[in-house]
């Protein structure tokens, strides 16, 4: 009789038959206390021999399992890990964050997001909104370009200089509105005037009507894993109000960084003339 997956979401009503095997394999190598053999797999399963060392070679070429070269055996593979714990990572830093997130929406009544960065975009991750009758289409889970977004560019400024251009290669500078920054030099300026002011400002840059303000959230080495921004119609963030919510912002940002460890260069200076 064919193994029963503990892991199988039943409630959804899409299938994807290779994939729920892979899955499969996936949850009877976590189930093991040591490796597994191909003949064990199959015999589980039951499915053919041919059928399951497909699937392991996809896997392991994924590192998702690991061969071992002296029994032949497998195991699951530290991508895994790597994976966990990434997630792990986000979901508490998504939870860190809630107690500024909520300072913030507070402070300002509009639309606050928490977004990280992952391969030259950001996904948003946390999303906190007023009660007003204008509400923003943006939703948790959904990727945006960096280069056009308020989160994004604040979490660009403060890479390096070569990364940038990578993620600049790699994805691209498309016009997507009017204002949209289509041009390397302009975009690079545009992060020398976020590092200036510590924020970054989106003036209806990925969407039309909305303006945003962003500050990045920095872990201890200094490096920008986040962005904290507020959004709004732009008929409603004029000029006054983005200062204002932008003082809000730069400071929450900062509060967090710092309980992620992250110390200000200045501070470091002061620290190491005090040694």
């Amino acid at each position: 009789m064919a193994r029963v997956s503990q892991h199988k979401t039943s409630r959804s009503p899409y299938r994807v038959q290779v994939l729920d095997r892979a899955l499969e394999i996936l949850g009877v190598l976590g189930d093991r206390q040591g490796d597994c053999g191909l003949a064990e797999l199959c015999a589980e399963l039951s499915l053919h021999k041919s059928t399951i060392h497909r699937l392991i070679m996809v896997l392991e070429g994924h590192g998702l399992v690991e061969k071992n070269p002296d029994t032949g055996r497998y195991r699951l593979g530290l991508r895994l890990f790597e994976l966990g714990s990434k997630a792990i990572a986000v979901l508490d830093l998504r939870e860190h964050s809630h107690p500024f997130l909520n300072q913030i929406l507070e402070a300002t009544q509009e639309t606050v997001h928490f977004c990280m960065f992952d391969q030259g975009e950001v996904v948003y991750v946390e999303k906190l909104e007023p009660q007003r009758s204008v509400r923003l289409a943006s939703r948790v889970g959904r990727r945006a370009p960096a280069y056009c977004t308020s989160v994004g560019k604040a979490i660009l400024a403060h890479l390096p200089e070569a990364e940038v251009n990578r993620i600049i290669r790699r994805s691209g500078l498309k016009r997507l509105t009017r204002n949209t920054i289509t041009t390397r030099a302009a975009l690079k300026a545009e992060l020398k005037n976020v590092r200036a002011r510590g924020c970054a400002i989106d003036d209806e840059e990925n969407e039309e009507g909305v303006r945003c303000i962003g500050a990045a959230v920095r872990d201890h080495t200094s490096r920008p894993l986040a962005a904290i921004s507020v959004s709004g119609p732009a008929f409603r963030l004029n000029k006054e109000k983005m200062g204002l919510i932008a003082k809000v912002v730069v400071r929450a940002a900062a509060a967090l960084s710092q309980e992620l460890g992250y110390v200000p260069e200045e501070e470091k200076s002061l620290r190491s003339l005090a040694s």
